[in-house]
């Protein structure tokens, strides 16, 4: 496999295959975490193409334009894991079902990789195991004042040799939301083996092209998204590496993801495994013709949303919107829906975002107490993949509008 830098790609990122068919256009648009500020807010902005392709060999869905990591996750990166709830629960949940499923001890190490301000790593220090995040961005800042021992770095072959110096081998490691935002795949591998234990395992999470074909959820393909896992390409790109995928679990993270659990060497596949295989082919997850009908029926969501915000506004009613996630600038960016349609969107307290303005889209982004006191009209749910939740929340909290849910069908709830 060839090594994969920046920039235009003919071949595909897993299986070098040349020659990738464009899926869903989504234009050229802005890093989805560039939040610009009162400053930066007048000055140009610098977009990129963002198109969904398939390779026809292998059937991954992905990117064919990489842009340079150092911009698309900068030192001052915004995001922020510890201030989703859905999150902690997942992590919670991972730390007790790994510990379960191999019987780790105080003695095991367990390394995340990507592991922002080290909420999945709390975990399992509560546990009592030892831990070690890598994480290139400030939030390793926040991770090491908070007690989780954090190497602030990209994961390479120096981060991952110093780590394994320094700390020993893995029992476990980890790369929840990020095992598909890294562009270079054989180095990627490479490097998780260095951290691994002879009889150590692999788990990531990443969205689940399942999930994001039924709910067409397209808001889920932005910059830091490079590749949309199905397990069938995953447990090719296993055996190409001298590891095997033994297991595999939809969660329901991040509105629908996979969780896999992969081996140094050649080990047997999980029954379970085997059988969301088959589901995705039965799906036609790799099927071009079911592919480009799934694209028009997310072109027929966009202008029916397009369409429903129009009406709002057209009546006189005043639209905001309810968080500012990475994938609600996609959703933003598509259907621009803009600063002049919303009049801002909420965060939650203590979110790096407040105060600042959405990339591409430049709607002022606010502390969600202020939906609170102002009561507009409608509320859109940006993060609405957890919109039951954050709906439910909201009432109790006193919001007395009406909300708006985006996808997979576009409309309004009284409730």
């Amino acid at each position: 496999m060839r090594t994969i830098t920046v920039g235009h790609l003919e071949h595909c990122q897993l299986c070098d295959h040349k020659g990738l068919q464009t899926i869903l256009p989504l234009g050229h648009q802005p890093v989805v975490q560039e939040y610009l500020t009162d400053k930066t807010l007048h000055e140009p902005e610098t977009t990129y193409p963002l198109n969904l392709c398939r390779c026809a060999s292998c059937g991954l869905l992905q990117l064919d334009y990489i842009v340079d990591p150092k911009i698309v996750f900068p030192t001052n990166y915004p995001y922020r894991t510890g201030l989703t709830n859905m999150l902690i629960r997942n992590f919670r949940a991972l730390a007790d079902i790994l510990e379960k499923k191999y019987k780790l001890t105080p003695q095991d190490l367990i390394v995340d990789i990507g592991s922002n301000d080290g909420t999945l790593l709390h975990g399992f220090k509560d546990k009592g195991m030892r831990v070690l995040g890598i994480e290139p961005t400030d939030a390793a800042r926040v991770a090491n004042k908070n007690g989780v021992t954090t190497l602030q770095a990209y994961l390479n072959k120096d981060s991952a040799k110093k780590a394994v110096k320094k700390y020993g081998l893995a029992r476990i490691v980890t790369a929840t939301n990020v095992f598909a935002h890294i562009n270079d795949v054989p180095a990627l591998m490479a490097n998780i083996k260095t951290l691994l234990a002879p009889d150590g395992i692999f788990v990531s999470e990443s969205q689940y092209i399942m999930d994001i074909f039924k709910k067409l959820e397209f808001d889920t393909i932005y910059h830091e998204h490079l590749r949309f896992y199905g397990l069938k390409p995953l447990a090719k790109l296993f055996i190409e590496h001298g590891c095997s995928l033994v297991d595999a679990e939809r969660i329901s993270a991040a509105g629908g993801s996979i969780r896999v659990f992969a081996q140094k060497g050649k080990h047997p596949m999980s029954a379970q495994a085997k059988k969301l295989i088959a589901a995705e082919e039965a799906a036609g997850i790799y099927d071009g013709a079911m592919l480009r009908d799934w694209a028009k029926r997310i072109l027929q969501a966009k202008n029916d949303l397009v369409a429903l915000v129009l009406r709002c506004k057209k009546s006189g009613a005043r639209v905001v919107g309810v968080g500012s996630p990475a994938r609600a600038n996609t959703l933003l960016g598509y259907t621009k829906i803009n600063d002049q349609l919303l009049d801002y969107a909420c965060e939650k307290s203590g979110s790096p975002k407040i105060g600042m303005f959405t990339p591409g889209t430049h709607i002022p982004v606010v502390d969600e107490k202020h939906l609170l006191s102002d009561q507009p009209d409608y509320a859109l749910l940006l993060s609405w993949h957890i919109g039951e939740e954050l709906m439910k929340i909201l009432r109790k909290q006193g919001y007395r509008g009406k909300f708006i849910m985006p996808l997979p069908r576009p409309r309004i709830i009284s409730k």
